[in-house]
């Protein structure tokens, strides 16, 4: 076993190469060795401190280059890499092509060719077994791009006939048991992006662990900053496509290779000291070693007729399993438990750049450097026959032979010619800058920029002067793009997109893929064809509206009730309901929708991973929450009314409920009432409705309710944690659900009892209590309203009123009649204060109000609308209700002033007698009518059992049996 990368200047790695090799490479790169023993002379004024590293590079790249097995390094999405495999691949013709990607992708990668790229093979796990249940949901994810060189080794090997494509990285599930083992990168961590805000597309990618196939980057801080400054650039996509990719992209075979073991061996030899990254690394590499000896041993191809293709970093491997004559054991542990989907997902450059920390719009710039390289050397690429947007397939031809890959001895030193030979200028990229000036121009006039000719012009000149500048002998992009900023955006962006937005949209802009209808796993299937008969093409992205008329078009009813459960399940945005709803009891018979399914994609795709219907799938999560730990007695309810909504039936409905009350049986707080309140009203008056009988369970949740609710009442109004509003909707469900508990059984006694037992001592509590004597009628109104009156009248308890005002207000919920009562007790306070005391505390009644009980203001509207006069005319003469004196006889504080008559009670028949006197008339009836005057002193009582006693004397003789 090897130990660290490094193992310190002038020393040499732990395993060596074989001697004769070493001794053929002492030739072979001798003029190599020299030029990199001056270099450390120069670098760190000595050669001792850097030769061992430096020399020790040219052993990796002679060990990897004499390797029976060919390794051919790529850099991930990187245009030369993927031209140089395309010839490659042409070239050699191997039989066996070994790629370095999760081996359980493998059955993914054909249905590449029914996709547009970019997308991304995918695993994902929902469920966990075996790593800790805050990592889920799992998600593994491999982008590909058309300028990859993966895509050229998989479009090759899938459409030629007698090729094998074998994956041999670790699976998706070693991802995460390495990454628990070493802490790898975590599924909740992402590598920021390099700068600049991320678009909305960043985000197709999810929280998913990306497999960094190709991935070629210094770890060395000290050394990328060194490589920046002086390579003139910002960021290092820049320094890659100015030093490497333009480059290589001219290149042989033979230094493409050298150069990517001379890259990669650097970066690991100067890699920090992250020990746990290190591991992880190299048991990477010999896991792959692993699993290609075991190929090789089983199927019986010889190393000659493969190809290893692999990141670069990984190429200049130094573990004792490299190569196809590796020793070392490496035992491969079993995966775990967990049950992985696996499935492609669209993709982007932004989030390829988001995911990888890669700069914005430098994949974009790669896409454009491939189409140049393709037109530029001529070379025909590989692509999936079937694949979106390209060509017809043409007929298959019969595999050429492979053409032997050259001796050991043959090799080479290329390196020594290739880094000292200066850039070239070409004159077809002086009219490719002069075409992009002329069209950034045209760009930024459409997006409101006052640009010109002149513009263009200056934007042309610049460029060659910010590459002169930076020592380069033609402009790159990057190069172009800063010019275009200084010479065109000069102080403020006109439109929604500034100038370095603009030039990627030039280069390419950014490339969203698409996952076409036959690698859709069946859910998403099943959805468009569900939702055929909108007739929408609903795999293109962007906003679409559906327009539902159920009245006419019937069959519409099934697509309405799939988007409804899509709302429900998908992100919001990809089904935004316009006009229509879907409540308990109630169906709209017309909708309009905004549907972005082609835009969500990935969300749609990995619902197809939970199961094989959207029924199923809302099922699913319903019981998950029901039955989850956090599972909380208003959660559960609402997965009951989401599975009334939109599964129908009571199988699940009653299922749930009975969760529900097992929920609530153990809750010990308060917190969730209010919503249990809402939630148990609307699902009342809903089976109250649509059911002959109330559910078994319903029933059951109303008795331990009302009792469980009763028992945590007292502690309630004392506890500082339960606010007021939970301690009303306590009071709420109490009340509001009495008849129902009382003809179940339930005794009202308990509840008298826990109001009895309450003790509140802060004034919104104390309101809410009185409130709650009242409806018991423990306390008369006349009662309640001389405690507010006592309240107003007392100067200390006058800057607290506002909180009796408050819990006055809540007490509406479970005691909706007060509404008049805290109408006047507002309106005394307006009228009675003076205002050096009624305007401090106006801001805080108000805040109070509006914090506390915002919903709960049109009641008192509606009230005080009842209760003042419509017009301002009135308002001087008007008297309110509450200080109209009562008349004699009348109770003091009764509403119900007697009228004339007395105590004879029917006060509109004594002052309209005329429709009594007509009746009289018909019945043969005369007498008079008594004066108000002439009435007894007492009320004459029930006079008709004295004029007629027979009655009486029946129901006596019926009652005592005599």
């Amino acid at each position: 076993m090897t130990g660290s990368p490094t193992n310190g200047p002038g020393r040499t790695p732990s395993t060596q190469a074989p001697a004769s090799a070493n001794s053929s490479g002492q030739a072979s790169f001798a003029a190599l060795r020299e030029q990199l023993h001056e270099a450390a002379t120069s670098f760190a004024d000595g050669p001792g401190a850097l030769e061992g590293i430096l020399l020790g590079m040219v052993d990796d790249v002679d060990r990897a280059v004499r390797e029976p097995l060919e390794i051919f390094p790529v850099c991930h999405h990187s245009p030369a890499s993927a031209l140089a495999m395309a010839r490659r691949l042409r070239e050699k013709q191997p039989k066996v092509v070994y790629l370095e990607l999760c081996e359980d992708m493998a059955p993914l990668l054909d249905e590449l060719r029914n996709c547009r790229l970019p997308v991304a093979v995918q695993a994902f796990a929902s469920d966990v077994d075996g790593f800790p249940a805050e990592w889920a949901p799992l998600s593994v994810v491999a982008p590909i791009t058309e300028a990859s060189a993966e895509y050229q080794a998989i479009a090759y090997a899938l459409d030629t006939p007698g090729v094998e494509l074998v994956l041999v990285d670790r699976s998706s599930d070693h991802v995460f048991q390495w990454d628990s083992r070493y802490g790898e990168r975590t599924p909740q961590e992402q590598s920021p992006p390099a700068d600049g805000v991320p678009e909305p597309e960043a985000a197709l990618h999810g929280e998913a662990v990306g497999v960094e196939i190709g991935d070629l980057r210094p770890r060395f801080a000290e050394l990328e900053e060194h490589l920046l400054r002086h390579g003139k650039v910002r960021h290092w996509s820049e320094w890659w496509h100015q030093y490497v990719e333009v480059p290589l992209g001219d290149s042989d075979h033979d230094a493409y290779r050298q150069v990517m073991f001379l890259v990669g061996s650097l970066f690991r030899r100067l890699a920090p000291g992250d020990g746990d990254r290190v591991r992880v690394d190299e048991d990477r590499e010999r896991y792959m070693w692993t699993r290609i000896r075991e190929h090789l041993a089983a199927g019986g191809a010889a190393p000659e007729d493969c190809l290893y293709v692999c990141g670069a970093f990984h190429a200049a491997s130094r573990v004792e399993e490299f190569g196809v004559a590796g020793s070392g054991p490496f035992t491969i542990s079993p995966r775990s438990a967990t049950t992985w989907q696996h499935g492609l997902i669209p993709s982007s450059h932004a989030a390829i750049e988001a995911q990888f920390g890669l700069a914005p719009g430098s994949v974009s710039i790669a896409a454009t450097q491939w189409a140049k390289n393709l037109k530029r050397t001529r070379v025909q690429p590989y692509r999936l026959a079937g694949q979106d947007g390209g060509k017809k397939p043409r007929a298959t031809k019969k595999a050429a032979p492979a053409v032997a890959a050259p001796p050991p001895e043959a090799a080479e030193d290329r390196l020594s010619g290739f880094l000292r030979r200066p850039p070239v200028l070409d004159t077809l990229d002086e009219a490719e800058l002069l075409g992009w000036s002329v069209d950034i121009v045209r760009a930024a006039r459409r997006s409101g920029y006052l640009a010109s000719t002149a513009d263009a012009i200056a934007v042309f000149e610049t460029s060659i002067l910010l590459a002169g500048m930076r020592d380069r002998a033609q402009p790159t992009p990057y190069d172009f793009q800063d010019a275009a900023i200084t010479c065109i955006e000069k102080d403020a962006v006109p439109g929604r997109r500034d100038v370095r937005r603009l030039v990627e949209i030039m280069m390419g802009g950014d490339r969203i893929g698409r996952v076409g209808y036959d690698a859709l796993p069946p859910l998403a299937r099943d959805v468009h064809d569900r939702l055929a008969p909108l007739e929408l093409k609903l795999q293109q992205r962007g906003v679409q509206r559906a327009l539902l008329d159920m009245n006419s078009r019937p069959e519409l009813g099934a697509c309405s009730d799939v988007l409804w459960m899509l709302r429900r399940l998908m992100p919001h945005g990809a089904a935004r309901p316009i006009m229509g709803e879907r409540k308990l009891g109630e169906r709209s018979i017309q909708e309009s929708w905004d549907l972005a399914l082609g835009t969500h994609q990935r969300a749609l795709i990995e619902l197809g991973y939970e199961g094989v219907s959207i029924e199923q799938v809302l099922e699913q999560r319903l019981r998950r929450d029901a039955y989850g730990p956090r599972a909380t007695t208003a959660g559960v309810l609402a997965a009951v009314e989401d599975a009334t909504l939109y599964l129908g039936g009571r199988r699940l409905a009653d299922e749930l409920g009975a969760r529900a009350l097992e929920v609530l049986a153990a809750e010990r707080t308060v917190d969730g009432a209010p919503d249990v309140l809402r939630r148990v009203r609307g699902l009342l008056a809903y089976y109250r409705t649509a059911e002959p009988v109330l559910p078994p369970w319903v029933e059951s949740f109303v008795k331990a309710g009302y009792a469980h609710y009763c028992t945590l009442l007292p502690t309630a109004f004392t506890d500082e944690d339960a606010t007021v509003g939970q301690v009303a909707a306590m009071l709420g469900f109490l009340f509001s659900m009495e008849s129902l508990a009382l003809s179940l059984g339930c005794d009202r006694a308990q509840l008298e009892l826990a109001v009895a037992q309450s003790r509140p001592t802060d004034p919104e509590r104390t309101a809410l209590l009185w409130a709650a004597q009242v409806q018991l009628g423990a306390l008369s109104r006349a009662e309640l309203r001389e405690r507010c009156g006592e309240l107003l009248a007392n100067p200390m308890v006058v800057p607290a009123y506002p909180r009796y005002l408050s819990g006055f207000v809540h007490a509406l919920v479970p005691v909706p009649g007060l509404a008049d009562v805290v109408v006047e007790a507002v309106s005394n306070a307006f009228g009675r204060l003076p205002d050096p005391v009624l305007l401090p505390w106006l801001p805080s009644l108000i805040t109070t109000l509006r914090a506390g009980a915002a919903d709960l203001a049109p009641l008192l509207i509606r009230e005080a609308g009842r209760v003042f006069p419509a017009r301002l005319a009135a308002l001087d003469a008007w008297v309110p209700p509450w200080r109209e004196a009562p008349e004699e006889g009348a109770p003091g504080g009764d509403r119900m002033r007697a009228a004339g008559g007395g105590g004879r009670g029917a006060a509109l028949l004594f002052a309209h007698p005329g429709t009594l006197d007509a009746v009289a008339e018909l019945l043969g009836c005369d007498g008079a009518w008594a004066a108000a005057d002439e009435g007894p002193a007492d009320p004459a009582g029930a006079v008709l059992t004295a004029r007629h006693p027979d009655t009486a004397i029946a129901w006596e003789s019926l009652l005592t049996g005599s």
